[in-house]
């Protein structure tokens, strides 16, 4: 698992081939089509988001699509639109957009 820390500030396109935990800025794109991408609490991010699994438990602001699931927990917030199969939303999140879930996102990841 990688992780970059709350100091890291990065624009532009992000991909791996791992589990990857953000905790700074970031602009412009993520894909890991077939790894978790966790938001922490400190992190603000201001991109579009492929991802197998989003974990969002700090600011996010574009478009999330997971093939497996996004879950939002009491300290995240989402503002944009979500697709996804599952959604899970802890008490205290936020989210401020749309949702499409439905079972064809799994696999299709751009």
């Amino acid at each position: 698992m990688m992780d970059f820390g709350k100091s890291v500030v990065i624009k532009g396109e992000l991909s791996g081939s791992e589990d990857l935990t953000v905790s700074g800025r970031l602009e412009g794109h993520i894909k890991l089509p077939d790894h978790t991408l966790t938001i922490a609490a400190a992190a603000n991010i201001q991109a579009d988001i492929f991802a197998k699994a989003v974990v969002i438990l700090g600011a996010v602001t574009g478009e999330v699509t997971a093939g497996e699931t996004v879950t939002i927990g009491a300290t995240g917030s989402v503002t944009g639109g979500i697709t996804t199969p599952r959604l899970a939303l802890a008490d205290g999140g936020i989210l401020l957009g749309r949702v499409e879930m439905s079972p064809r996102v799994a696999g299709h990841i751009p």
